[in-house]
């Protein structure tokens, strides 16, 4: 079981099914929610301010958000300010769409595990025990 999780979508009816899947399989122990990409980093911000460096060891991150977007928060986490977090951090790319060119985009980003279409299903939440 994971420690902690961030789940970033800017539905808040996806967030509430996340959280209901990821808590019926027992998969973390705490989940956390942004509804966007900058949301996202002000979460990473604060935990650096803090000096609190317990972050989250996934992401869920959707790709098309308002204010921003999954691309431009990986853009922005994959900056050396946020090494002490993007090193342990593993981010998991949830879209709606399965586009070639977005699959090989995300193979760009080292922090970035897999790429897979919505929604989060257990066994999907299964299948990621095993690997992790």
């Amino acid at each position: 079981m994971l420690q902690k999780i961030l789940c970033v979508d800017d539905d808040p009816i996806t967030l509430m099914l996340y959280k209901m899947v990821i808590a019926k399989s027992s998969f973390t122990e705490e989940i956390i929610t942004a509804k966007n990409g900058q949301e996202a980093l002000d979460y990473y911000d604060n935990l650096n301010v803090a000096n609190d460096f317990c972050c989250p060891e996934l992401v869920f991150l959707d790709l098309n958000m308002p204010v921003m977007g999954g691309w431009e928060f990986l853009d922005n986490f994959n900056q050396s300010e946020y090494d002490q977090f993007n090193k342990k951090t593993k981010v998991i790319v949830l879209s709606s769409t399965i586009d070639p060119n977005d699959i090989e985009k995300s193979k760009k980003y080292p922090m970035v595990i897999d790429f897979m279409s919505k929604p989060i299903t257990k066994e999907m939440l299964e299948g990621l025990k095993e690997r992790l």
